[in-house]
């Protein structure tokens, strides 16, 4: 016998059908939630490493003017920051790690994640490229914008756009050392 149509079982069904895939919804985050934070954090430390010189001590992350950064301090003293840095390029947000010696100078930097064009904007995440070779010892007497800008800084062809917002990342880890280092830090 099928149930009567009236806006009473509708009402109770639709719930029935919500109550379910929100509980299949909690469990899969209960579930998946540790993993998940777990490959971040290694994906983090991994970036981490490309950006700062070797030999020192980790400290643990801390936020400043909303980037967060973490010092690596070799005999008592901060011998690089790494500075988690997010501006928005062409795609949407571009979230890089920045290696910033105290004086101002870029040692390496590292994408985390993207939403550039694949073969366009997304060429900023390529290891040996030009344009992720130029910020190797960027140094504070550069100006870190694109060279049609008036800076320093080689765009990548035919995205602009995105290699401003990488170049306004990097000024904003730079600036965050420049600001930790003013204060004594």
């Amino acid at each position: 016998m099928a149930a009567e149509s009236n806006l009473k079982n509708m009402v109770l069904s639709l719930f029935g059908v919500c109550l379910i895939c929100a509980a299949i919804l909690g469990v899969m985050y209960v579930v998946t939630k540790d993993p998940i934070d777990a490959a971040a954090k290694a994906e983090a430390e991994a970036a981490i490493a490309k950006v700062l010189p070797d030999g020192g001590t980790l400290s643990d992350a801390d936020k400043y003017e909303g980037c967060e950064y973490y010092e690596s301090v070799k005999d008592g003293e901060v011998q690089a920051y790494a500075v988690k840095s997010t501006t928005v390029g062409f795609g949407g947000p571009l979230t890089i790690m920045v290696g910033v010696l105290p004086d101002g100078t870029v040692y390496n930097t590292s994408v985390l994640s993207h939403s550039e064009t694949p073969g366009l904007g997304a060429k900023c995440t390529e290891e040996n490229s030009h344009f992720r070779e130029q910020w190797k010892g960027f140094g504070p007497d550069k100006k870190l914008a694109v060279t049609k800008d008036g800076g320093d800084v080689d765009a990548i062809t035919a995205s602009t756009i995105t290699s401003r917002a990488y170049a306004k990342a990097v000024e904003q880890a730079v600036n965050v050392v420049k600001a930790l280092s003013n204060n004594g830090k």
